[in-house]
């Protein structure tokens, strides 16, 4: 007569069984296992544990015993099925890496299931296990942008140095336009979120006019001067200047970060700068709006208030940016800049590379 091992758990495995036996998240055939493991540690029958679990007798002893030799390893891994190598499978599945990562169909941009199955006799199943194994997604592609700027390496330590080491008796502001602000008006009432359905929109609108946002974003404590212009030209940005001048500390010096838009760097802006001698102006390289830590507070406001806002003139747009503005400054939440410069630039110089070595082939 057989005897079922004697199961012996310690503090940490019984804690691990524990988990997975609760765990909504964790496979079924997991769940199942611990249990047996559970149950078995307390002393109890193999078939008295099958039929309290709705399984096989032979199947609790099977669990038993690997938790026996091989611990938490036995129960968490199957093991190894028997059987010879599917050698003509991995043939098919490297010639479908291949052709989904160095060529492209003749008619299109990028393949799909159906069209590299029938280009390589194969059927569909098999190439999106081979993709999905292989973490490829020729469906969907990232945009990027290298900066080309010739003093990319000093304006990025600049930006980064007064991110992380800001100057004394100084305040460092992230300021820019958001310009064409659409007030947007739908053809057809919203539908609202409901239980089992999200809120709805009409796809079509009606436009009725544009504003342009300025923005400074306080890197100290992450409230926001603000105005809203109909235009976005020289003119405005030196009003907007005004703006910051007069809500902020007389005796602090200013430091702001901007892109390379003409506007900023305009003849009478330099004039009006020379007269204002506490505003410190610092560029990002070109094409890295990344850097300009009020984009990322554009989005934020693009994501909440704006892109599924309904307005029916531009003022009704001004009040609401607005109001979102007054919310915002009442509980402001700084942004936290935390990548170095050397770091970066690292990256940018692989991204170069790559970039250098495509060209040439």
């Amino acid at each position: 007569m057989r005897i079922a091992p004697t199961i012996t758990l310690n503090e940490a495995d019984r804690q691990t069984l524990d988990r997975w036996a609760r765990g909504r998240s964790t496979p079924a055939r997991l769940v199942q296992r611990a249990k047996i493991v559970l149950r078995a540690a307390e002393g109890t029958r193999n078939d008295v544990i099958a039929a309290e679990l709705g399984t096989d007798r032979l199947l609790v002893g099977l669990w038993r015993s690997r938790f026996a030799k091989s611990g938490l390893a036995g129960i968490e891994r199957d093991a190894p099925r028997g059987g010879r190598k599917p050698t003509a499978r991995d043939a098919v599945a490297a010639k479908i890496v291949e052709w989904t990562t160095q060529h492209k169909p003749r008619n299109a941009t990028h393949w799909s299931t159906r069209t590299l199955a029938k280009e390589l006799g194969t059927n569909r199943t098999m190439v999106s296990r081979v993709w999905q194994a292989n973490g490829l997604k020729p469906h969907l592609s990232h945009t990027f942008k290298v900066s080309n700027d010739r003093r990319f390496e000093e304006k990025l330590v600049d930006v980064v140095g007064l991110y992380l080491n800001p100057p004394e008796h100084a305040l460092v502001l992230s300021a820019d336009e958001k310009s064409q602000i659409q007030a947007l008006d739908r053809t057809q009432p919203s539908l609202p979120l409901k239980k089992g359905r999200c809120g709805t929109m009409t796809h079509d609108y009606k436009r009725n006019g544009t504003t342009t946002l300025f923005a400074a974003l306080s890197t100290l404590d992450g409230k926001v001067i603000s105005t809203c212009m109909k235009r976005h030209r020289h003119q405005e940005w030196i009003k907007f200047l005004k703006l910051i001048d007069e809500q902020t500390p007389a005796e602090l010096d200013l430091h702001l970060i901007a892109d390379n838009y003409a506007t900023h760097k305009h003849p009478k802006v330099q004039s009006w700068l020379k007269r204002h001698p506490r505003f410190h102006m610092h560029f990002t390289p070109t094409s890295s709006s990344w850097l300009n830590l009020v984009e990322r507070w554009f989005r934020e406001i693009t994501d909440k208030r704006i892109r599924r806002g309904v307005f029916r003139n531009v003022p009704e747009l001004v009040n609401a940016i607005n109001d979102y503005i007054k919310e915002h400054n009442c509980d402001p939440k700084p942004y936290v800049w935390t990548a170095k410069a050397d770091e970066i630039l690292a990256k940018v110089r692989r991204a170069r590379a790559i970039l250098d070595k495509m060209a040439s082939e």
